[in-house]
């Protein structure tokens, strides 16, 4: 399989907490995976077309206030895909970590693919939306929902782990509990490595460190948006175990830290 780490939305510009980096712009990291007889996997859409043209209106003025999205038509995970050479319905498959707004906004996109997402991710955004996380807009196409329970019996590095369904092995489901209602990680075999994709169980890599130290600005709104802080912190706390056993073998990312993404792509 080939993975491609794309940037599917800048947001505001933001400086690390220590010398050396360049401000930069909070990204939304998505994966594109091609697959030998499953087509392409995109992990995450990110910021979509629709977003872009009319931002208020399927972003949501309060959330475009906040975070001062770009909005690039040509950072659209639509675009690039094009831009690697594919049509659109070669995307076969979407995974989401989670349904806020920022992370499924391009499912529109898409809308011939299978979106694989925890039940309990799709149950609270149906009830919540229209809200400031969830946005009704991204599904009014009426996605091919793949849903999945969250009590999950497979086994990854200690982690509890799900099977996609008509997926290789090489993607897995983690469920990183904390943010949202149903939120997940995605696994995915690169090689001889794997790419844990965080979603938003961290925002910032120094909150991996022995000592974590979290981003002033991101964790406003990693704590703002929160649904069981302590979960949150104990999945942090578990990922913090995770890199330190076994950073030879899983690179983690989360889906906002551009510094992260710069080294991944």
């Amino acid at each position: 399989m080939t993975v491609h780490h794309l940037n599917c939305g800048s947001v505001r510009q933001i400086e690390a907490t220590y010398d050396g980096p360049a401000p930069a712009h909070a990204v939304n990291h998505c994966l594109l995976v091609e697959t030998e007889s499953d087509g392409l996997v995109l992990i995450e859409t990110g910021i979509g077309l629709d977003d872009v043209r009319d931002p208020a209106g399927t972003l949501g003025a309060d959330w475009v206030a906040i975070s001062q999205p770009v909005l690039s038509e040509d950072e659209t995970a639509i675009r690039q895909v094009r831009r690697l050479g594919y049509d659109p319905g070669d995307v076969r498959h979407i995974i989401l970590t989670h349904l806020d707004v920022d992370h499924c906004g391009g499912l529109p996109d898409f809308p011939h693919a299978r979106v694989h997402v925890l039940a309990a991710e799709l149950a609270a955004a149906l009830a919540e939306a229209p809200s400031f996380r969830y946005r009704p807009a991204h599904w009014a196409h009426d996605p091919q929902w793949v849903t999945y329970p969250s009590d999950a019996t497979g086994k990854w590095f200690g982690f509890n782990a799900i099977q996609p369904k008509d997926l290789p092995e090489d993607f897995q489901l983690i469920p990183l509990g904390g943010h949202t209602a149903g939120h997940t990680g995605v696994a995915v075999r690169d090689g001889e490595r794997w790419l844990l994709h965080c979603g938003d169980a961290y925002y910032y890599h120094r909150e991996l460190d022995p000592a974590p130290q979290p981003h002033p600005i991101l964790d406003i709104v990693q704590t703002s948006s929160e649904v069981h802080h302590d979960l949150r912190l104990g999945t942090q706390a578990r990922l913090r175990e995770l890199h330190r056993d076994h950073a030879g073998e899983v690179t983690l990312i989360s889906a906002h830290d551009p510094w992260e993404f710069q080294r991944a792509s």
